[in-house]
């Protein structure tokens, strides 16, 4: 009798980057943390990158060449893409010919819309394959600040106050709305559906205002003017699956004067504190704020719920991310990473998480 064993079958995965969105650039950096820390004892990964241009690359080249920018230059490079037909999956194009792949998984690390507004997922719902994150409803839900809101309120979790206005208001002019917010300025202006803070501005009196409402609706059909909140910056990372878990809270020091792109990305001398120093009631009360908000929206797999703590002791939610940051400076792996949830884990447990729950649902 042979004591030869077999090996385990591998799963195939699919790895998405990049995307058509303003955050573009951030997708290619998660991914490349994403792809460095795939177990590929476990898992045949499939790379597929999406140009700005909307064009999909089966990525033949090295994970680095993604967070240089260089990777669609890559002369390995072959076209491929999701079919919407469960019976297919990764079709791969050859000249005139083409090749299918199964899949046994989707892992879009996409930032922005058109990767985690319920786009992809959606797709991957029609195809009739697992999805690491949530489903096509859930990131609708997150990625529309103004639909957020309207959900965190309906389960009674605390949220900054704020006027909504779309593109088809503008016709009226913002000078009035200006001069009658119902809450003092400094406020913040948002585009509803984007993030990373991309077109999010402070607007400190109501000349400015204009100015910003027209900037922020440049990038969403809708926007939000906030109240602004003055307070410590919290998140919480969420692990999906039947039994979701909410991290230790982190906390955000911003070096600029609130935690925008530049911040985030480019000048990288924000501090994370890892946990967050404050009281161990409030750390529990924004937790289940987190897990409340996540149920909430039908979040599963991952997401990052952003909070604010108020001197006088008021959490404030923030907003919900169904694809947090995967960069090497993002909070999302450092909070599980506290935990002692490697990323090479972590990553393995969101693939395993998708695979188990099954094919993508809304």
């Amino acid at each position: 009798m042979s004591g030869k064993q077999n090996k385990p079958v591998k799963k195939n995965v699919c790895v998405l980057f990049g995307g058509v969105s303003t955050e573009h650039e951030v997708s290619l950096r998660s991914a490349n943390t994403v792809l460095d820390n795939i177990d590929e004892d476990k898992y045949r990964v499939f790379p597929v990158g999406i140009r700005k241009d909307g064009r999909w690359l089966l990525h033949r080249g090295e994970n680095w060449e993604l967070s240089e920018g260089i990777w669609e230059h890559n002369p390995g490079n072959t076209p491929a893409f999701l079919s919407p037909d469960g019976s297919f999956g990764l079709m791969i194009l050859t000249g005139r010919s083409y090749t299918v792949q199964k899949l046994d998984c989707v892992f879009p690390v996409l930032h922005g819309v058109n990767g985690e507004d319920g786009s992809v997922q959606g797709l991957a719902q029609l195809a009739g394959l697992p999805c690491v994150g949530c489903g096509m409803s859930a990131c609708v839900a997150a990625m529309d600040k103004y639909m957020t809101k309207l959900v965190a309120a309906d389960a009674g979790v605390d949220q900054a106050a704020y006027v909504h206005v779309t593109s088809e208001d503008a016709g009226s002019g913002w000078k009035e709305l200006a001069d009658s917010l119902p809450f003092e300025y400094p406020v913040f202006v948002k585009p509803c559906s984007t993030g990373s803070s991309v077109g999010v501005t402070k607007v400190t009196s109501a000349a400015g205002l204009p100015a910003a409402v027209d900037y922020a609706l440049s990038f969403s059909r809708g926007a939000l003017i906030e109240e602004n909140i003055v307070g410590h910056e919290i998140e919480v990372a969420i692990l999906g699956g039947a039994e979701p878990v909410a991290s230790e809270c982190g906390e955000i020091v911003a070096n600029a004067d609130f935690y925008d792109y530049d911040s985030k990305y480019i000048n990288s001398n924000s501090q994370l504190l890892v946990p967050s120093p404050i009281p161990a009631d409030k750390s529990l009360e924004i937790r289940a704020a987190a897990l409340k908000v996540f149920r909430a929206i039908g979040g599963s797999g991952l997401s990052r719920a952003d909070f604010f703590l108020t001197e006088d002791g008021r959490v404030v939610f923030n907003e919900i991310n169904a694809i947090p940051g995967f960069t090497s400076i993002s909070m999302y792996p450092k909070l599980f990473e506290l935990a002692g949830i490697s990323l090479r884990d972590l990553v393995s447990k969101l693939i395993d998480t998708a695979i188990e729950e099954g094919p993508c649902h809304g």
